[in-house]
């Protein structure tokens, strides 16, 4: 990629594990959100702002660089981040349903989507949640 480039890419991804269930655990959910932070710094061109989520998702907020493309590196937090579990835990704890949701956002909301992140588990107990931020589906028409 060329040097000459100026970017403001900033994404909203949210993931479920399978079928909708409660897999991420409290006692892994410290690992499980150090692992995919990890992840991120390792991967050219992205930087992790915020994770966060429930017993059954996960919510990212990162920035890229033009070149990232966002379902191979989404592909890769996922398959690596619950192999690392699994493997840590010595079980299959935990695995993710197929898809994601991602949406872009300006810079001017990344205060908001990370308030966002940090606070799921009080949204999620108040109903006060974001219909945009939770999809991982299309609108059925």
């Amino acid at each position: 990629m060329s040097r000459n480039v100026y970017s403001e890419i900033y994404l909203h991804a949210v993931w479920r594990a399978k079928d909708g269930r409660p897999l991420i655990k409290s006692e892994m959910e410290e690992a499980l959100y150090k692992f995919i932070r990890h992840k991120c710094a390792e991967a050219a061109g992205v930087f992790c702002h915020c994770i966060g989520g429930t017993e059954d998702h996960v919510h990212l907020c990162v920035s890229v660089a033009p070149s990232v493309l966002i379902s191979d590196l989404i592909g890769e937090l996922k398959g690596a981040s619950s192999f690392f579990m699994n493997k840590r835990l010595g079980r299959k704890a935990l695995q993710w349903q197929a898809g994601y949701g991602v949406v872009s956002f300006g810079r001017n909301n990344l205060d908001f989507v990370k308030e966002y992140i940090e606070g799921q588990k009080e949204r999620h107990g108040s109903g006060k949640v974001s219909d945009r931020l939770e999809r991982i589906d299309a609108e059925e028409e």
